[in-house]
């Protein structure tokens, strides 16, 4: 069995199984992140995670437990090199009866912990393919979308995250929570299972400073506060990546020389209304009209060039790409030769090149947001939910949240423009701030040491 514990503010895994002596490749599982994804949130979190774990252990095995019909291998590109991560498949369906449905891992799990021997228990893990990996790894991650270790998008999102942490408490893992937005938890529901899963965390991550008091006083875990901890966002690491081919339909892929290029990132889920299509995060801005009127006051009024800029991609629902292309085509003659789109799919680090390549970004997807100011690229949020405002605060840009919650159309594109206004004191703040907030997060699993594997050198 793997153990964490937690001495002079130091994670030390033992490993009891295996020979002291004799140095490992350390085995990481990775929950809640994926690359089999639209949404280049999620990858970025995915990516940024690999890129911690193999800055810590260059030789680390990474491995991603995730939902999904069939099990697949992903190539991303990690500082330089190109890293295979597979996708250990799970199965969250009406048929539990699948040997690798969450439901029946579950039960199998709590029979194995109610065996009064080690050996009956570690027949009845080793006799699934997919507990016996879960078991073997070394340290357990959960990531959670990010965002969804709360009931902001239902109960059924909260248990899609939460079944699968729960599986490796039961296995008698120890949990690392990785920095991610902690709740709010609204429901008696969400905030028992919530309880249950940071109350036996070894350690658990906010990349919310606020955010994490409100989580330990809201459960009543202040007896295992020590375990909490503050760090920055992993998709501060991501790397950019500049596509192959980029197709930017309606401008040209590099910005014409003295010309102001903003990049806007538009929503799908807000332009549909949320996934009820009824306004469910309770906007007091139209949304769609205001990216109309933040269009024309940049074209007209500082006559810049705007890229829109998808971050989720695929066909309907809510992706960003059909948002994007359907503005593109109802407004390219009425400016034309200075808005364009990027079209086509891009994973999270070509995107985040893109990004990179603008003057001024306003993004309503956190982590395009993310990419832009990782990039030293001054820009301005379009929030939704607390975790923009928590999340940009830890980075001294809190100022740079415009929040539709709160704000009209009228009152959202004039904070646009005065950011936009500043963006040059906008991105000096960030190249004083940035290259210390990548540092912190590349160094996010320093003080886990695990027996038997040599530590890369810091």
């Amino acid at each position: 069995m793997n153990s964490l514990t937690i001495e002079n503010s130091e994670l030390s895994c033992k490993d009891d199984l295996r020979s002291e002596s004799s140095a490992k490749r350390v085995r990481a599982c990775v929950l809640g992140a994926t690359f089999d994804t639209p949404n280049m949130g999620v990858g970025a979190l995915a990516a940024g995670t690999a890129k911690c774990i193999l800055h810590r252990w260059p030789n680390a095995e990474i491995f991603l437990l995730d939902y999904g019909k069939e099990p697949n291998t992903s190539k991303v590109k990690v500082a330089g090199r190109e890293v295979e991560i597979p996708l250990v498949n799970m199965r969250f369906s009406k048929k539990p009866y699948q040997r690798n449905h969450i439901l029946w891992l579950m039960m199998l799990a709590i029979l194995a912990k109610l065996m009064p021997s080690r050996t009956m228990r570690a027949r009845i893990i080793r006799s699934n393919p997919w507990l016996r990996r879960v078991d073997d790894a070394d340290l357990v991650l959960a990531m959670s979308g990010g965002d969804s270790f709360s009931d902001i998008y239902g109960l059924q999102r909260l248990a899609y995250v939460s079944l699968p942490q729960i599986l490796v408490l039961l296995l008698g893992k120890d949990l690392v929570v990785l920095p991610q937005t902690l709740g709010p938890f609204k429901s008696r529901v969400a905030k028992i299972v919530a309880s249950f899963i940071l109350g036996r965390a070894a350690i658990v991550y906010s990349r919310d400073q606020k955010g994490l008091q409100e989580t330990v006083a809201e459960l009543s875990l202040k007896s295992k506060q020590d375990r909490f901890r503050f760090n920055y966002d992993v998709g501060f690491a991501l790397d950019p990546v500049q596509p192959a081919k980029l197709d930017v339909l309606g401008l040209s892929p590099e910005r014409q020389s003295g010309m102001c290029r903003v990049g806007l990132n538009v929503s799908g889920l807000l332009w549909m209304g949320g996934y009820t299509g009824k306004n469910m995060f309770g906007l007091r801005a139209d949304y769609r009209k205001m990216v109309y009127q933040l269009i024309d006051k940049l074209m007209v009024e500082r006559q810049a060039e705007v890229l829109l800029i998808p971050h989720v991609f695929g066909e309907g629902g809510e992706s960003d790409s059909t948002a994007c292309v359907k503005l593109f085509e109802e407004l390219q003659s009425r400016y034309l030769c200075r808005l364009g789109v990027v079209n086509g799919r891009y994973d999270q680090g070509e995107i985040k090149h893109v990004i990179g390549t603008c003057d001024f970004f306003v993004g309503s997807r956190m982590h395009a947001c993310i990419a832009a100011l990782s990039q030293c690229v001054p820009a301005v949020a379009i929030a939704y939910s607390d975790k923009f405002i928590g999340v940009l605060d830890t980075i001294g840009m809190k100022d740079a949240v415009a929040d539709p919650r709160f704000l009209d159309e009228h009152g959202i594109v004039e904070f646009v423009m005065r950011s936009f206004a500043e963006r040059e004191s906008l991105k000096q703040r960030l190249e004083r701030k940035i290259p210390d907030v990548r540092t912190n997060v590349l160094n996010l699993f320093s003080k886990i040491e695990i027996q038997g594997v040599q530590q890369a050198a810091q």
